[in-house]
């Protein structure tokens, strides 16, 4: 186990990875389902305005900066999670051991994320797609989290 410091290093990359390929998910899903590719992330900033954010379509520095920030952050602090826990798996350098512990933690993402979760401090974005991009959303994620895993767990003399 790796102390915290590194655990925060090892999860920038896959943080980064699993926040951009969910949120370009859900983008599109957004599009498709409710008419504009900013309505998912503006609902995230629903933390810190209100319902008003669920009905925001445009892009805004207010709702739709925000909204992507929170996202980001919590993709980070997840990933630094995975790194720590799952680390003695993802230094097998086993995609497909890699790609079950990214699928075990974006399962406990989602769990924590609906079912342990205040509605206050929820992603927000449940509010503006249908239950199977949410599903899509994580699954994005949950890539992102393995390739930035495989990334950071190579071997140095292939890199």
């Amino acid at each position: 186990m790796d102390d915290w410091k590194t655990a925060i290093g090892k999860g920038m990359l896959p943080g980064a990875l699993a926040s951009v390929a969910s949120a370009a998910v859900l983008a599109l899903r957004g599009k498709q389902e409710a008419g504009h590719v900013f309505a998912g992330h503006n609902a995230i900033s629903h933390w810190l305005w209100g319902d008003k954010a669920f009905r925001k379509d445009a892009p805004t520095w207010k709702y739709t900066l925000v909204g992507y920030g929170i996202h980001h952050a919590s993709s980070l602090m997840w990933a630094s999670l995975f790194e720590q826990a799952a680390g003695k798996v993802l230094d097998r350098k086993s995609p497909g051991a890699t790609l079950a512990a990214s699928a075990a933690a974006t399962a406990v993402a989602c769990f924590v994320d609906y079912q342990m979760t205040p509605k206050r401090l929820r992603p927000g974005f449940e509010e503006r797609v249908s239950r199977s991009s949410l599903a899509l959303v994580y699954t994005a994620f949950g890539l992102g989290l393995a390739a930035g895993a495989l990334l950071n767990h190579r071997d140095k003399d292939q890199a």
